[in-house]
């Protein structure tokens, strides 16, 4: 009788771990960043088709990076859950938190318990009434959640992208500035990223009630150029 194969959980858990990182790392980062207008959810995406940045519900949005099928499927699930709370509530009753401890379980659950990890990291972000009360949870692979503050970074290149965002970082109240200074993080400083190759979106503090908006290539395009 041969002997049962034997993994010992640390090295289990730090091969999963290395695996998702690698699947992220494949694709291109994105970077969420409040402003006095609101929040900026500024990612490099190509495709017109395949999107990173989506509402969730009245003041909140999503973000993610890494397997699109696999952070789709989460986007889905929190559609489902913020309307059935606001359903059953009250649209007022509907935050992000309590979305971000819910992805932070279910990525968990999955890490530790499933075969393969999910290879996504997301971001759930809440506009407020003034920008003190802005909120960015970034939700890793694992189901590690942190509460960022002013910005936050997404995807493979993270380190590198945050240092050069934070050397600029001046706490920019101007959708233009922080938008410019996004993109000039996200390319780095030996090439350009053209206005159709970002996907960008705002949680606009001045609208009522669905807050979330794209910005179309034309507007990018004169922002970057402001």
């Amino acid at each position: 009788m041969s002997m049962p194969f034997y993994v010992a959980p640390e090295q289990m858990m730090k091969d999963r771990a290395d695996y998702a990182r690698k699947g992220i790392a494949r694709g291109r980062s994105l970077i969420a960043a409040i402003y006095d207008g609101g929040v900026l959810l500024c990612a490099e995406n190509p495709s017109r088709m395949l999107r990173k940045v989506s509402e969730i519900y009245d003041r909140i949005g999503f973000a993610g990076v890494g397997k699109y099928n696999e952070f789709d499927q989460l986007r889905i699930a929190g559609v489902r859950s913020a309307d059935l709370k606001g359903f059953a509530f009250s649209r007022e009753d509907v935050d992000a938190r309590t979305l971000a401890n819910q992805y932070a379980q279910m990525l968990g659950q999955v890490f530790t318990h499933e075969m393969k990890p999910m290879e996504v990291e997301i971001l759930v972000a809440e506009v407020g009434r003034s920008r003190a009360d802005d909120q960015l949870f970034h939700i890793r692979y694992d189901g590690t959640l942190v509460d960022e503050s002013d910005w936050c970074v997404l995807g493979g290149e993270a380190e590198a992208i945050g240092e050069r965002l934070s050397a600029v970082w001046d706490g920019a109240a101007d959708l233009g500035a922080i938008l410019r200074a996004a993109t000039a993080a996200l390319a780095g400083p030996d090439r350009t990223i053209p206005a159709d190759q970002l996907e960008v979106a705002i949680l606009d503090r001045a609208r009522e009630q669905r807050t979330f908006r794209r910005i179309e290539d034309d507007e990018v395009a004169t922002l970057l150029g402001a």
